[in-house]
């Protein structure tokens, strides 16, 4: 897999960082498809076994549905993430996300 594109946890939209905040929580989550399992099928993150990645939404302002923007999250349990990355264009490209 090429290299991603790191971003600071700090650099992105407060609606990413409230979401994340939500994540390490354990929720609740604004959105009925928050957690699910995401399967990588673009294949821009690592492999991992499936299970492993679960999504969140992270709101756009303004959007009437929930938006491009998600939270790519992987490790157990999912409150305490090994790592995550952020998309702002529904899955066609990532950014690590580092503390």
């Amino acid at each position: 897999a090429p290299q991603l594109e790191s971003v600071a946890l700090a650099a992105l939209p407060r609606e990413a960082q409230k979401t994340h905040q939500l994540i390490l929580a354990g929720g609740p989550f604004p959105n009925g498809k928050d957690g699910v399992v995401f399967g990588n099928r673009e294949r821009i993150l690592p492999a991992k076994p499936r299970g492993f990645y679960h999504e969140y939404t992270v709101a756009t302002p303004g959007a009437r549905n929930r938006g491009a923007r998600r939270l790519v999250c992987g490790g157990t349990p999912p409150t305490r993430p090994d790592i995550c990355y952020y998309t702002d264009d529904h899955y066609a490209s990532f950014k690590r996300v580092v503390q």
